[in-house]
């Protein structure tokens, strides 16, 4: 069957009868001009087609997870769960198996098993499925933790929500289309609610896709860059920043998990001089205030002419940073939900950073932005997780089999 609007070798086409009708009422010339406009219309229908992002996929199997060093996907939504009282080793063993198929699947395009709508899971749009363990999981498992699968130390900036906080599974799901991603988070509840209990959800957004060019920094709410000295993909330098080669979790890593509310209201009496000194940065593209591309590196030896640090010692940029070893690959979120209250925003960031170990590259960037870090003005986080994030799967198994098997 041809495509619509194509032609049928036996007959008139769609572009002969237009041209016929072209010659016969104005003429050849006419019909040259009818001619050019049915060419340019062909080629914006092949532009519009080649732009289609739904059919494209991410690779569900292999030595790491997808979801990690995936280009970031506009929508992620991201779940913790508590495990049911009851829940054994075994049971971790089902529940794993029966997530990774649905996740093998969905990310693929095509429907779970008893999947009650499987026309929503046609178009995966880059669509992964990211899971991860807390330490009630591991030790059901009768597994042995990292030493950093902990919650993250009581930092004086933090007020915590329980209900933000915690869980024992962690899933991450993210993609370019929304349908798609709500479609893949419900299937995977309803697979887990044997086992498990949600115990928070969080939605974050980023630019839509094809609005920027592939590799820009992200920017939050405040309007800055968010992520610009992320180790590549790719790299040896990320992957010494990244993976993990310790037992059960080699090939896997550990993720933060910070809810991070940021005062829009009170940013908004900020001027944009007090803004780009509290980050360090020209809103305008990124640059540090020594330079003037966003990957310049910054000189926080240079002075104002009557001797201040041009990058002040509370600018966020000089905090988070530190030693070598002291290094994250962030792959962070926005949201924006309904105010509370008399301000017209409730806003923030998703904060997510993955590293081979929390408490060595992690904590002290943390105690660092505790202790001074301007933005804290404005930010206050109000949740927090950690999870160990397994390795990959090949086909026919399943995320965890290291840990369960």
């Amino acid at each position: 069957m041809t495509r619509s609007g194509a032609g049928d070798r036996s007959g008139a086409t769609r572009r002969q009868l237009l041209i016929g009708g072209a010659v016969a009422g104005v003429g050849a010339a006419a019909a040259v001009g009818a001619d050019l406009l049915m060419n340019r219309a062909d080629a914006a229908d092949e532009a519009a087609s080649a732009t289609m992002s739904g059919e494209q996929t991410v690779p569900f199997h292999g030595v790491h997870q997808a979801g990690v060093d995936t280009a970031a996907q506009a929508h992620g939504v991201f779940l913790g769960l508590d495990l049911h009282d009851g829940v054994d080793r075994a049971a971790l063993g089902r529940l794993m198996r029966i997530l990774t198929d649905d996740a093998a699947r969905l990310t693929q395009g095509a429907a779970a098993l008893a999947d009650s709508e499987p026309e929503l899971a046609t178009s995966p749009a880059r669509l992964t499925v990211t899971f991860g363990f807390g330490p009630r999981f591991v030790a059901v498992a009768g597994g042995a933790g990292p030493t950093w699968l902990a919650p993250l130390p009581a930092f004086g900036i933090d007020r915590l929500q329980p209900e933000l906080s915690g869980g024992d599974l962690f899933v991450q799901v993210a993609g370019d289309d929304p349908l798609t991603v709500a479609h893949a988070v419900r299937m995977l509840l309803k697979d887990a609610r044997g086992f498990a209990a949600l115990r928070w959800m969080q939605r974050g957004f980023r630019r839509a896709y094809g609005t920027e060019r592939p590799g820009t920094t992200m920017r939050n709410l405040f309007g800055q860059v968010d992520g610009t000295v992320n180790p590549e993909p790719g790299t040896k330098d990320f992957d010494r920043v990244v993976w993990s080669d310790d037992g059960w979790l080699a090939g896997g890593t550990g993720v933060v998990i910070r809810r991070i509310r940021m005062d829009l209201d009170k940013w908004d009496r900020l001027d944009r001089g007090g803004r780009e000194t509290s980050v360090g940065r020209t809103l305008s593209n990124g640059a540090p205030l020594t330079g003037e591309r966003e990957h310049d590196e910054p000189d926080f030896g240079a002075t104002t002419s009557i001797g201040f640090p041009v990058i002040p010692s509370y600018a966020h940029i000089r905090r988070a940073r530190g030693e070598d070893g002291q290094r994250i690959f962030r792959r962070a979120y926005n949201y924006d939900e309904h105010p509370d209250g008399a301000g017209v925003s409730e806003s923030g960031l998703i904060f997510v950073a993955f590293q081979a170990d929390v408490e060595k590259q992690f904590t002290p960037m943390q105690r660092r932005l505790d202790e001074l870090d301007l933005l804290n003005e404005w930010t206050v986080p109000i949740g927090s997780a950690v999870f160990a994030v397994p390795p990959g799967c090949r086909e026919g198994g399943f995320i965890g089999e290291t840990l369960l098997a």
